[in-house]
């Protein structure tokens, strides 16, 4: 079967099995080559990919336990987060991290380690698994967490699956009042503004930025920063009080075709930058929210990498230090500019401290997120991007990478050779590897 990720690049002709339960895992396990587990497929790019086995996970979808004193949801890896949010929002609970979709699986949380809004105060979404099971490629299933077996813990959150597959997982529930955020946009006139609104908010549980990656010269960075912090019932106006636990609308707008290439250009990407910055600065807030457009913009169209053509996208996650953070943003957002390459989809957030898993993306720093059509000359600028990346110290998100160099990915990552080590002291390459572990030699 043709595969790829959420980008549509590459695509791969990969064989494919499904895991209707965990006594299916005995038969895979045995089969010759290697796997890799796969949920909704919203990785971006190769990292659920394998030409000889691509193994859905998603049969593996049963909650099987919650403990309403301490928040603790015991489920199988395939449980989509859109299922989480449906059942427990109208009872007064939400997941502590989400990435910014909510058509993503527990197992996919956890391998790729997700971070969100509240980064810069809460950790990633491993920081609040209590454990997890894993197969291992001796066919054995393992109870994983911070007293037993320690280290496959640490190696297995944002370690892509090359670890084994997860089977279910253990994690902290946070109480909620209300669905509702109570958000507040700041327009910020240039990169230097957009960053010390981002130092002014630590004390905003929730803070992302849009950024016009089209901006040159003194408007470099202009932005809108979104703040946000959960809604106490006793705040909501009255219109919304009576139903203050309400769940996410139905329905979404369908994509049916993909999109003319020729819609992506400069002064297309230039004029919905200009449009939605002026009607960003227009609703400054603060205004109640529903979680679901506040942390999900995009999921209300169904089949939005469509907007981006056939041939697909390409995008392109990095973090860098915070002493580095400045200068390499703007050399980032330069490269852009001058490539003309814009997208609707800049996104900057802050950082707060790195993780424990051994290839967790998060660092101390800037986060910085472009979407770029995949048309001629792409491919070079996001080898140009890493450039820039690890010249000022950073690296590259696997769940969105495309094609870092080998190279760069062992300067990025520091803890990639205990992650190698462990992997083969558990027989991991033997059994366990993507398209993308091979094009970064795991």
């Amino acid at each position: 079967m043709k595969l790829s990720g959420w980008g549509r690049y590459p695509v791969v002709d990969c064989g494919t099995a499904a895991l209707r339960g965990p006594e299916d895992l005995g038969g895979v396990l045995a089969r010759r080559g290697t796997l890799i587990a796969r949920g909704q497929g919203r990785s971006y790019a190769d990292a659920a990919l394998n030409r000889d086995l691509t193994l859905s996970t998603l049969g593996l979808g049963r909650m099987q336990a919650f403990d309403a004193d301490t928040g603790v949801l015991t489920c199988e890896a395939g449980v989509g987060l859109d299922d989480i949010l449906r059942t427990f929002v109208p009872r007064g609970w939400f997941p502590p991290v989400v990435p910014g979709t909510k058509f993503v699986t527990v197992g996919g949380m956890i391998a790729a380690d997700v971070h969100g809004k509240n980064h810069h105060r809460d950790g990633t979404f491993g920081a609040h698994v209590e454990a997890l099971t894993l197969a291992t490629a001796d066919g054995e299933v393992r109870l994983c967490n911070r007293l037993e077996h320690a280290d496959l813990f640490r190696a297995t959150l944002g370690g892509m699956g090359l670890t084994g597959v997860i089977l279910s997982a253990s994690f902290r529930m946070q109480p909620i009042e209300t669905s509702f955020v109570l958000a507040e946009t700041v327009a910020a006139a240039d990169l230097d503004a957009a960053m010390a609104v981002f130092e002014a908010s630590h004390d905003w549980p929730y803070s992302v930025a849009w950024i016009d990656c089209l901006a040159r010269g003194r408007r470099l960075g202009r932005s809108l920063v979104l703040r946000g912090a959960p809604m106490r019932r006793r705040a909501l106006p009255a219109a919304l009080a009576s139903r203050p636990l309400r769940p996410a609308p139905e329905g979404r707008i369908r994509m049916p075709v993909d999109a003319p290439s020729l819609l992506l250009n400069r002064w297309s990407v230039g004029l919905f930058n200009g449009l939605y910055h002026r009607r960003g600065r227009a609703r400054p807030g603060p205004r109640p929210v529903h979680f679901d457009p506040f942390f999900f913009p995009l999921d209300r169209i169904d089949g939005w990498n469509r907007l981006y053509g056939r041939r697909g996208f390409v995008q392109y996650q990095c973090v860098l230090p915070a002493s580095e953070s400045a200068a390499g943003l703007a050399a980032l957002l330069g490269c852009v500019s001058v490539a003309g390459q814009g997208s609707f989809l800049a996104v900057l957030k802050r950082f707060g401290p790195a993780g424990e898993g051994l290839m967790s993306f998060p660092a101390e720093g800037y986060t910085l997120a472009l979407d770029l059509p995949l048309r001629r000359g792409t491919l070079a600028l996001v080898d140009a991007l890493d450039g820039i990346t690890h010249a000022h110290g950073g690296r590259v998100y696997f769940a969105k990478d495309a094609c870092c160099r080998p190279e760069r990915m062992r300067e990025g990552y520091p803890q990639h050779a205990a992650f190698d080590a462990l992997r083969k002291a558990w027989g991991a390459p033997r059994k366990f590897a993507s398209e993308l572990s091979r094009r970064l030699e795991l």
